[in-house]
């Protein structure tokens, strides 16, 4: 029987190719947009001014606005608020609520407004005909204001944000203002809401301001002599960008039951309760 020649078999060698498929579409697919994103941040700036460019190096540089490349001098509105009206809203209803537990009846809710405004939360006190939060044509603090300070002053003090503290009066003058008038009484009444407020938890660095206006700043224009216009405004400032925010103390963060150290403004909250310098009378009694 003849010899049966086998059959040659050659094999094929899988090209490289078919082994990595479309592996190179996805790489060039990937190098196509790296370059049109390129080309667009090249376009973008050539067309930005140096202000818009050192604005955008600055927010790359540190994007939570710590340095001091991030942000216009002259911002437009909400550009320059790390606290936005949003926070303040909440901010807002937590201080009601603690007034709500120094005043369950709401019997001063005629005389503590709080308000949104440009500048920030402005929280106002304002007085009634009996002299709710300060003794009549003086700047003797009631202990209904001690109290409420205490509580406000409580949570102001966890916040990053400055405060600035206003005193005003009605326009009913002193009988000798030579001595004694609105102006020192506006200041006056001013400067202790401050001591208050710095000896129950506002660290002395967070207060920004502490101005008196006499009755240059009526609230009621139409009755000077309206014993709202005699009032207490603090104004819980929002944070600008590119101002360093007052830091707030290790003692905040204490382990629990550790004794913070005594604030050197604790000892000043004594001097309160002694009788004030502006004890002269008012033509008319407040």
């Amino acid at each position: 029987m003849a010899d049966v020649q086998a059959p040659i078999l050659i094999k094929k060698k899988a090209s490289h190719g078919g082994h990595h498929g479309g592996a190179w579409k996805v790489a060039y697919a990937d190098f196509v947009t790296a370059m049109m994103a390129l080309f667009i941040v090249l376009w973008l700036m050539s067309s930005t001014t140096k202000e818009q460019k050192e604005e955008i190096a600055g927010y790359f540089r540190d994007p939570h606005g710590i340095s001091s490349q991030k942000g216009r001098q002259q911002p437009g509105p909400g550009a320059n608020i790390l606290l936005n009206k949003q926070d303040m809203n909440k901010l807002k209803t937590q201080l009601l609520e603690s007034v709500h537990h120094v005043d369950p009846l709401d019997k001063l809710k005629k005389q503590i407004e709080l308000t949104i405004t440009p500048e920030g939360l402005r929280i106002e006190l304002m007085e009634d005909t009996k002299g709710t939060f300060f003794k009549t044509g003086s700047a003797q603090p009631t202990p209904l204001l001690v109290g409420l300070l205490k509580v406000l002053s409580a949570q102001l003090g966890t916040l990053p944000n400055r405060i600035s503290v206003e005193g005003h009066t009605d326009a009913q003058p002193y009988s000798d203002e030579r001595v004694y008038s609105n102006w020192e009484l506006s200041s006056d009444r001013a400067n202790v809401a401050r001591r208050l407020m710095q000896a129950s938890g506002v660290r002395p660095n967070q207060i920004s301001q502490v101005r008196g206006f006499a009755d240059q700043r009526l609230r009621n224009t139409a009755n000077p002599f309206d014993a709202a216009n005699r009032r207490i405004s603090m104004i819980v400032q929002f944070l600008e960008v590119g101002r360093d925010a007052p830091s707030v103390p290790a003692a905040a963060h204490a382990a629990p039951g550790a004794k913070p150290k005594p604030s050197p403004e604790a000892a000043l909250a004594d001097k309160l309760t002694q009788p004030s310098i502006a004890g002269e009378e008012r033509t008319t009694a407040e």
